[in-house]
């Protein structure tokens, strides 16, 4: 996962999952304009694993993590932006400030499935663990990007067993997908929570808050 090299930053004249507007109008009188991209709504889920007690999340290198890192020690990367070509990458930064722990998740370009479905696909593809949509418990959906891309995010919630699990996950590899399961034990989850070592997004934050106030307190006592 860590095996990064040969960068090269250029231009994204076309991309498959963004596309960048303007939208001009006028509030209480006054002519504003504002940048945006539309982007894929997405599915997340919260995976407790009740054998081992502990919550199944994935790891992954994530480019746009990766470049902010790369642009706070090295301000003048960006610098040509409006040119056709950066500078190259000199003494590029280890890969590790890249990597993000994360909710299992994916985005929703599938038209003829339902977001529980996309889901248990999810889980399955990244984390092994095959799921029905009866397993699922949605917990709720909020916007995320709200100044760049607004996008949609469902939250969902399930429970898995060792026997639940089919494969080693991991995704897909043919869509240039690399990740790793991790398992973060109960005791230890807020801890990690709020460990600014470990890289993670506000829906790890999240979630695990709601599994606390929502369902560790139901778990039968040791």
């Amino acid at each position: 996962m860590e095996a990064i090299e040969e960068l090269a930053v250029q231009p994204c004249t076309s991309s498959l999952y963004l596309r960048p507007f303007r939208l001009s109008y006028r509030q209480n009188g006054t002519k504003k304009f504002w940048d945006f991209m539309r982007t894929h709504d997405s599915v997340s889920i919260l995976i407790f694993n009740t054998s081992r007690q502990c919550f199944v999340v994935v790891k992954q290198f994530r480019p746009a993590v990766y470049m902010c890192e790369i642009e706070r020690h090295q301000p003048q990367i960006f610098e040509n932006q409006d040119k056709e070509s950066f500078p190259s990458l000199e003494n590029p930064l280890p890969a590790v400030v890249g990597v993000t722990y994360e909710l299992c998740a994916g985005i929703v370009d599938k038209p003829g499935l339902s977001l529980e479905e996309i889901a248990c696909e999810e889980v399955l593809e990244e984390c092994g663990y095959r799921v029905s949509i009866a397993d699922l418990r949605r917990i709720t959906s909020y916007r995320s990007g709200v100044g760049v891309t607004g996008s949609r995010q469902t939250l969902f919630y399930a429970e898995v067993n060792d026997q639940m699990r089919t494969s080693g996950g991991g995704g897909q590899p043919e869509e240039g997908e690399l990740i790793e399961v991790v398992e973060i034990p109960l005791e230890e989850s807020m801890k990690f929570a709020y460990d600014e070592t470990f890289p993670k997004t506000m829906g790890v934050i999240f979630s695990f808050m709601w599994f606390h106030n929502n369902i560790a307190p139901k778990l039968p006592k040791k």
